[in-house]
C-alpha cells in the first residue's frame, strides 16, 4: 500500500506543526510548518504573512485593500509584509469578528512584530475610526497605534462606555525608544475583568491604565468596551517598514514572547495516518519511503495495530519504533497506522520531508470450506456432518442456519444464534428447532491463528425436524 508519491496523500487523523510542502520529484511532501503564530479558539484575525495572498487564516475578515509586499525579512516563518509609505492593507471584519459588530467588545488583545526604517512621526501602525451615538449624539470613535517622539503610542477615543475624562480619550505610550531596523513584539490588551489597558514591547511592560471609576484594579467600576458601526480596520495606512505576524485574539493575553525565533521549531512536528483498513489478523512485514534528510534532520517513524480503533487513544494501542526498510515483527490486526516524527536541523532552518510511505503486510490466508456437509433431520433436531477442509490452516468450524435460503439468521437453537461456534470437529446436531419448520445450514472454516478470521461458506444444505 502507497501513500503520498504519485498517488498524493490521503487525509490524515494528525498534523501537529506539519504541513504539505514540496518533496522528491515535485510530488507534495509532509513538511514541518514554519514558526508562526496559529489559529486557535480566540483568534480573531491572524495574518502570518506566509502566502503570496494575504488573508486571515481564521477567516473572520477579509481585504478590501492591499499595498503591502512579501519580503524574506521575517522574524516569525519564512515571510512578512513589507510597508512602502501610505496604503497599507484594509480588511473588513465579518459579522462574527471583533470589529465586524456593533455593541459590546470584551477582552482583546493585538499584537505583531515590527521592523520600522524610520520611526518618524504621524506614521500609523494600526487605525480602526466609528462612531456610536450617546443620547441622540454621533460620538466619534478611534483607536490608534502611531509614532511620537520614535515612541509608539495607542490611542483609544471614546471607546470606553461612561468613561469622559480627558475627552473620553486614553493614551498609552511606549517608554523605550523604538529603534529603527530592529525587530520587536507589540502587544496591547485590554481585560474587561479589571478594566486593564496594557502596553507590552518584548513581553516587558511599558504603560498601563485601569479603565475604571477609581483607576485602580480592584474597588471601582470597569468602563466597559463599546464599539460603535462596524468599519474597516488598516494595517500599516502609513508606515515605512516590515510587520510580520499580526494577530487579535478574543482575550487579554499574557503570554510571554520569544525574542528570538527560528524558521522551524526545535520541537519538530509529528504526522499520523487515518487507521488503514486491511484483512483481519494481517502482519506488518516493513516500512519503505521516499524521504529527504538534510543534515542534522531527524525522521522517526511509528507504527501501531489492533482489531478496533473506535477505543484507540494517543497512547493506546503502544506506539511501536521502526526504521525504513527494516523487517517489523508482532504488529497485527484489522487496522494499522503509521506516526512520524519530523525534526528541523539545529539551527532550526532546514525541514527533512517525506514524499511517499509504502507499507508492507501479510495477509493471514482464510481457510477453505469443507467440500462435503450432509444433514439429516430429527426430532426438533438436525444432525450435521461434514468433511475436514482440506486446508491446514482451519482451525474450527462455524454451523450458520436460517429459515430462508442464504439467510443465516436463526435464534431458536439450543446451541445459540446463527453462527454456532463448534470447534474443529466434523459432526454436530443443532437442536431445539420447531417440527415442520426448514432449516437451511452451511459450514465455515475459521484460522487456527485468531477464530474470527473466517473463509467462504461451505454448500447450502437443508432439513426439516420432524416427529417420527
Amino acid at each position: 500500500m502507497t501513500l503520498g508519491g504519485k498517488e498524493g496523500w490521503p487525509a490524515l487523523s494528525k498534523k501537529d506543526g506539519i504541513v504539505t510542502g514540496k518533496g522528491r520529484f515535485g510530488y507534495d511532501a509532509m513538511v514541518l510548518a514554519t514558526n508562526s503564530r496559529k489559529v486557535n479558539y480566540s483568534t480573531d484575525l491572524l495574518l502570518d504573512f506566509e502566502d503570496e495572498t494575504f488573508s486571515d487564516k481564521a477567516g473572520n475578515y477579509t481585504v478590501e485593500r492591499n499595498s503591502l509586499y512579501l519580503t524574506e525579512n521575517s522574524i516569525m516563518g519564512k515571510k512578512a509584509a513589507l510597508v512602502k509609505g501610505t496604503g497599507g492593507l484594509r480588511l473588513k471584519g465579518s459579522g462574527n469578528s471583533f470589529f465586524g459588530k456593533e455593541g459590546m467588545g470584551g477582552s482583546f488583545t493585538i499584537e505583531f512584530w515590527l521592523f520600522p526604517f524610520i520611526a518618524e512621526n504621524g506614521e500609523i501602525v494600526f487605525s480602526w475610526r466609528s462612531s456610536r451615538t450617546v443620547a441622540n449624539y454621533p460620538l466619534y470613535q478611534m483607536i490608534r497605534a502611531s509614532f511620537f517622539n520614535n515612541h509608539l503610542q495607542w490611542t483609544f477615543t471614546n471607546i470606553f462606555s461612561g468613561y469622559v475624562e480627558n475627552g473620553g480619550e486614553v493614551n498609552l505610550l511606549s517608554y523605550r525608544t523604538i529603534i529603527p531596523n530592529t525587530w520587536s513584539h507589540h502587544s496591547i490588551s485590554y481585560n474587561e475583568e479589571n478594566g486593564l489597558l496594557e502596553y507590552r514591547i518584548d513581553s516587558q511592560l511599558e504603560d498601563l491604565k485601569y479603565v475604571s471609576t477609581n483607576k485602580k484594579e480592584k474597588g471601582g467600576s470597569v468602563y466597559p468596551l463599546h464599539l460603535g458601526v462596524a468599519a474597516d480596520i488598516d494595517i500599516c495606512p502609513e508606515f515605512s517598514g516590515v510587520i510580520d505576524d499580526f494577530n487579535i485574539l478574543r482575550n487579554a493575553s499574557s503570554e510571554k514572547v520569544e525574542l528570538q525565533y527560528d524558521t522551524f521549531k526545535k520541537s519538530g512536528g509529528r504526522f499520523e495516518t487515518q487507521p488503514i483498513l486491511v484483512t483481519r489478523g494481517a502482519s506488518l512485514t516493513k516500512i519503505d519511503g521516499i524521504v529527504t534528510k538534510p543534515e542534522q534532520t531527524e525522521i522517526l517513524f511509528y507504527v501501531r495495530g489492533g482489531d478496533n480503533f473506535y477505543n484507540w487513544t494517543d497512547t493506546y494501542p503502544e506506539w511501536k519504533r521502526v526504521e525504513l526498510g527494516e523487517n517489523i515483527s508482532n504488529v497485527k490486526g484489522l487496522y494499522f497506522q503509521v506516526g512520524c516524527n519530523l525534526y528541523p536541523d539545529g539551527g532550526g532552518s532546514k525541514s527533512p520531508s517525506v514524499t511517499e510511505l509504502q507499507i508492507h503486510y501479510e495477509e493471514t490466508p482464510l481457510p477453505l470450506p469443507p467440500f462435503s456437509v450432509k444433514a439429516q433431520s430429527g426430532d426438533s433436531q438436525v444432525t450435521l456432518n461434514w468433511s475436514f477442509s482440506v486446508d491446514e490452516n482451519a482451525g474450527g468450524y462455524y454451523i450458520f442456519y436460517g429459515e430462508r435460503p442464504g439467510e443465516y439468521l436463526g435464534r431458536d437453537a439450543v446451541q445459540g444464534e446463527s453462527p454456532v461456534d463448534i470447534g474443529n470437529t466434523t459432526s454436530a446436531v443443532i437442536s431445539g428447532l420447531e417440527n415442520g419448520k426448514i432449516y437451511y445450514f452451511a459450514i465455515a472454516a475459521y484460522s487456527k491463528t485468531d477464530n474470527q478470521i473466517m473463509g467462504e461458506l461451505s454448500k447450502e444444505v437443508y432439513a426439516r425436524p420432524l416427529r417420527r
